[in-house]
């Protein structure tokens, strides 16, 4: 028992090299070619709502973390929409609320093109890695599992 169990540890550390280094921006770009393919159509990757949303969280995410180009392409898209939120002239709407509203628009309403919820995914990963609290945890999720990918 124990003899498998050391073996079963020795595959691991010995796949461990396998993707070489990755980086945040790597897994930035890969992510976002998961959406751009899912977007256009792949028979290996079909988006729905939740998946467009999902993955587009985590893109924002990574950009966010991975700075310079990345995100300040990602900030200009989540600007829009936080923007249109906080100026709606309905008092004063925290980064929390704001949070609140880009996830329902993302997750909730029944998208026709997944343009949208990506799109407000996108921006709903942005206010996230604002805002803090609650919503910084699931950035930190993100990043620390991203680092997990990264180490292997």
């Amino acid at each position: 028992m124990t003899i498998t169990l050391a073996a079963a540890t020795d595959v691991v550390l010995a796949a461990g090299p396998v993707f070489g280094s990755i980086g945040i921006s790597g897994l930035a770009l890969a992510s976002g070619m998961l959406l751009m393919m899912g977007l256009r159509g792949s028979d290996r990757f079909k988006l729905n709502r939740d998946k467009a949303g999902g993955v587009a969280i985590v893109f924002a995410t990574l950009a966010m973390a991975a700075g310079e180009t990345w995100g300040s392409v990602v900030k200009g898209i989540g600007e829009v929409p936080t923007s249109i939120i906080q100026g709606s002239g309905l008092g004063n709407i925290g980064l929390g609320g704001v949070a609140i509203c880009l996830t329902l628009l993302t997750f909730f309403p029944k998208w026709k093109k997944m343009i949208w919820p990506i799109f407000y995914g996108i921006s709903a990963g942005v206010v996230y890695a604002k805002a803090g609290g609650i919503w910084g945890v699931g950035v930190g999720l993100v990043l620390k599992g991203a680092s997990m990918v990264g180490a292997l």
